[in-house]
């Protein structure tokens, strides 16, 4: 019964301190599926919200495709006043993000509730396996793993599962990612 009361209060520090490392002050990147309102100051034609597409692009009137995927506001309103002023003198441009539908990591395998995992602000691994329901008798707790990035430059984050829920060593509770995959087989 202590053990048990220590692994959770373990688990509950891992969480709050994973939360503490993230930076709070970093800006919000863009992932495909979020939403963006754009608009030029004094241009009302040039006011139109859109959704980052899969390959990380959106289109704006004038500017064309702008790849946006990995960008903050102020990276994504340069890129666009980049691509007006061949037609405008001085645009200045406002971009607000209206919804964070791409904030999203994906859980598989041997959890209870499998499938992609909305991330409201910094989630490491053990929130994510915790809002997917935990894992289900059946999962090999020594072969969870952390799939980042796409293409070519995947890298594979293997987790310790074990160390994390007794609280030994959290250096595997990692911060996720837009995109991530968390494998439990």
């Amino acid at each position: 019964m202590v053990r048990s009361i220590f692994a959770v209060l373990c688990v509950l520090m891992a969480w709050s301190n994973a939360s503490l490392a993230a930076d709070p002050s970093s800006p919000y990147l863009l992932s495909p599926g979020d939403r963006v309102l754009i608009s030029v100051w004094q241009e009302d034609s040039l006011r139109q919200e859109t959704t980052v597409l899969p390959d990380g692009s959106i289109t704006f009137p004038l500017a064309g495709r702008v790849d946006v995927a990995g960008l903050d506001v102020t990276a994504v309103a340069k890129k666009v006043t980049a691509g007006l002023k061949p037609y405008l003198a001085d645009p200045n441009v406002s971009v607000v993000v209206t919804g964070t539908a791409g904030n999203l990591v994906y859980v598989q395998g041997k959890v209870v509730k499998p499938g992609p995992v909305p991330m409201a602000g910094p989630t490491a691994v053990l929130q994510a396996l915790s809002m997917s329901g935990g894992l289900d008798k059946f999962a090999d707790e020594a072969a969870i793993k952390v799939v980042r990035g796409n293409g070519s430059a995947q890298r594979i984050l293997p987790v310790r599962y074990k160390d994390l829920v007794s609280g030994r060593d959290m250096s595997t509770n990692f911060q996720l990612q837009a995109g991530d995959t968390l494998i439990v087989p």
